[in-house]
């Protein structure tokens, strides 16, 4: 049972948890709440998705959104978010909201619904997407099997014909496939049920015509998330330094910005460390985000900041508010999952 639903089985109502923020910024001062999420889809299509837990349903993210008008928090960028939090306002409160990788969907579907609430948004992208370089065999697998009864797995039929067949053939494939040979996997799946694997990465992927529009918004802000999308602690020093520089310099050209934030993929305590941590700094950043649980404060350390990943299935603005408050970061922490 992951975090996310094991704290909400046992929430009281949201109003309840508001007055623990309070208390804490009474002795800490401003106090700031990254989240992140990486795709969101209409109810509708959410209800159907394999991979449901990726993406946020657009109708909850709406509502969180109104939800933090409607209690005084302001929304920002990450850059305004780091400056509020330095100047440490009592009382001050402050979200931001940012999306990792970027998908087709973070054009046609977030920003969108961002700008319909006058509400800045992040964008951390991993240029291997627009670029063409990185498969995005988890997007076109997904695809596969929302849109077939029955697929073609190394010769033997399955069937998939309905919801949960669908979720647990993608749950074991995505578990099973991960790591260096994913590609390949993908690309002779593809070939084996008919399907062009160029044409679903032009389906799911964020192209540069796209991310050029969105830079020219006043509402979006971008930051890096490295080239490839690996496990930066995995990686050699001079390897992880590059999946960094390479990143920041490709969107500056593009985009013709300077790529001020990083955030680390994956980003658990696992993912990116110290060394990594240090590697952001030599790379140009002025901050690197992870997601490790907890709130921003004045003392926060601006490359290894806490966000808290909005999980798909968990659609309750108590959630949130767990999060909100902070206490979703301490219960982390004391079960050890960071």
């Amino acid at each position: 049972m992951s975090l996310a639903s094991t704290l909400t089985e046992v929430l009281p109502i949201e109003a309840l948890l508001r007055p623990i923020g309070a208390l804490f910024d009474a002795a800490s001062g401003a106090r700031g709440c990254l989240f992140t999420f990486h795709r969101a889809a209409p109810s509708a299509l959410w209800e159907r998705l394999p991979n449901r837990n990726f993406y946020l349903d657009l109708a909850y993210l709406d509502r969180l959104l109104g939800y933090l008008k409607a209690h005084a928090w302001s929304i920002v960028t990450m850059e305004e978010a780091i400056d509020r939090a330095r100047a440490g306002r009592s009382g001050d409160r402050f979200a931001n909201f940012s999306v990792d990788d970027c998908y087709r969907d973070t054009f046609e579907e977030v920003v969108p619904l961002f700008r319909e609430h006058g509400a800045p948004v992040t964008l951390f992208v991993t240029t291997g997407i627009p670029d063409a370089t990185m498969s995005m065999w988890n997007a076109g697998l997904e695809d596969i099997i929302l849109r077939k009864d029955r697929v073609i797995l190394d010769g033997t039929t399955a069937d998939v014909s309905s919801r949960l067949d669908k979720r647990r053939l993608y749950a074991s494939l995505e578990q099973s496939w991960d790591g260096p040979r994913a590609g390949a996997r993908y690309s002779a799946f593809c070939a084996e049920n008919g399907f062009d694997e160029t044409a679903l990465h032009e389906k799911h992927a964020i192209s540069w015509a796209m991310l050029e529009t969105l830079a020219r918004d006043p509402l979006v802000e971008i930051g890096a998330h490295t080239v490839g999308h690996p496990r930066v602690s995995a990686l050699a020093e001079q390897e992880a330094l590059a999946e960094l520089v390479a990143c920041r310099r490709r969107l500056g050209e593009r985009l013709d910005r300077d790529i001020r934030h990083f955030a680390f993929p994956f980003g658990r305590s696992g993912d990116a460390g110290p060394r990594d941590f240090a590697l952001a700094r030599r790379a140009g950043f002025a901050s690197a985000a992870t997601t490790r649980k907890g709130v921003m404060r004045r003392r926060s350390d601006l490359f290894s900041l806490p966000r808290n990943t909005l999980n798909g299935g968990a659609r309750s603005l108590a959630m949130a508010e767990m999060h909100l408050t902070g206490v979703s970061g301490l219960v982390a922490r004391m079960l050890g999952r960071v």
